[in-house]
């Protein structure tokens, strides 16, 4: 599938961030305040387009969570971003809601596509398990946990579940998509404020993988499940009822990665190819 941009058109990235508590998720809907649709418009009326503008995002993430490095890009016309260029990033400051920020805006490299040539995700989940709850500041970000967890234990059942395999046993399915993914990094560690804090990255996620991860670590933590528990379920492939998909508020997307930019357009047409795993054809497990 072609992704060229179209003659007389050049595509810019933007990066952004945006505090998810008000929105319902990035992707435009009617009626619903979503960060593409307060993005979109803002863009449409700082450049006074006669026409909506369509963004492409890295990872469309859900209502409730957050991101600090998200990317997006838009083919605009040569002449209205000749026009704009200088002055857009400022003009967007002065008109989006204090909720979305965008931090550079720049004309991307060939073959760029904020979701098909990102290579990779990083996530962090943030909980709190003090026993007096969470600082009231940092409330809207942070899950607290009523249990005392154990980041040794977490850790030795996250490093069970890296590597490509079959995630369905925690993503929330939709037709004709892959569950398969690549876990790239899944580690915890308590921060010197306290927190315990995941490290999520993987080179693409599923719906609600990284909430339902979350949740099934946060069972082997507190002492609920062996560390065995969260391997089992991805074994099993079918979600597992004591396994709690947690709020979306203590989500933040840290960043995306690319690769160098003589690779983009081979990254973007990889991966568009609909993924299997090694020996699925004739019936061997993931794992």
């Amino acid at each position: 599938m072609s992704d060229e941009v179209e003659p007389g058109f050049v595509r810019v990235r933007l990066d952004l961030a945006y505090d998810g508590k008000d929105f319902s998720g990035w992707a435009r809907q009617r009626e619903r305040r979503t960060v593409q649709g307060e993005l979109e418009s803002a863009l449409r009326t700082v450049m006074r387009l006669p026409e909506p503008v369509e963004l492409t995002v890295a990872g469309r993430t859900d209502a409730g969570v957050h991101a600090r490095g998200q990317v997006a890009h838009v083919d605009l016309a040569d002449e209205v971003w000749t026009e704009h260029r200088e002055k857009l990033l400022r003009r967007l400051a002065g008109r989006l809601p204090h909720d979305v920020r965008v931090w550079s805006v720049a004309e991307a490299p060939e073959g760029f596509n904020a979701r098909f040539s990102a290579i990779w995700r990083r996530y962090a989940y943030r909980v709190g398990d003090r026993r007096g709850g969470v600082d009231p500041l940092r409330r809207g970000h942070v899950l607290w946990h009523d249990w005392p967890l154990d980041v040794d234990l977490m850790n030795r059942a996250a490093k069970r579940l890296l590597g490509e395999h079959d995630f369905a046993a925690y993503c929330k399915k939709r037709e004709g998509a892959t569950t398969i993914r690549k876990l790239l990094d899944l580690h915890w560690e308590r921060t010197d404020d306290g927190l315990v804090v995941a490290t999520v990255r993987a080179d693409a996620f599923c719906h609600n993988m990284v909430r339902a991860l979350v949740g099934s670590l946060l069972l082997v933590g507190d002492g609920h499940r062996p560390v065995d528990f969260p391997r089992e379920v991805l074994a099993g492939r079918v979600r597992h009822s004591a396994v709690n998909v947690v709020r979306p508020h203590g989500l933040t997307l840290e960043e995306v990665g690319y690769p160098p930019d003589d690779q983009l357009a081979a990254r973007n047409l990889a991966a568009r190819n609909k993924r299997t795993l090694p020996g699925a054809g004739t019936g061997a497990g993931c794992c």
